[in-house]
């Protein structure tokens, strides 16, 4: 079992999302961060002060997923969040030692499904 955590650029979440349910994943969790790379942010204007923006809008897909699934779901997530161009994100894959799917009792590969 793995926990992958992606960093996408929050304009491609919809084609994600189609590439994740074209694989037959379903199940993820999105939420909204900030954070900085390669971009290194950007200056921009406010009322006659520059400010220095270094913490960008990103959004964060976290997916737990059995051994089998989890080479289609990097393959679905890079296709379709990838533009070639710097700040498309990041990919991290950590073994989930343990997963409990509360309403059942279930455990590891079958509370994950």
């Amino acid at each position: 079992m793995k926990l992958l955590i992606a960093y996408i650029q929050p304009e491609k979440l919809n084609a994600v999302k189609q590439a994740l349910y074209e694989k037959s994943i379903f199940k993820m969790s999105v939420t909204t961060a900030l954070g900085c790379g390669q971009q290194k942010g950007f200056h921009e204007h406010y009322r006659g002060t520059e400010i220095e923006v270094n913490l960008l809008k990103k959004t964060r897909i976290e997916i737990a997923l059995n051994d089998e699934f989890v080479q289609p779901t990097v393959d679905a997530i890079c296709s379709a969040a990838r533009t070639g161009s710097i700040g498309d994100g990041k990919i991290f894959i950590i073994t989930l030692d343990e997963c409990i799917r509360i309403r059942t009792g279930e455990t590891n590969g079958d509370a994950i499904g």
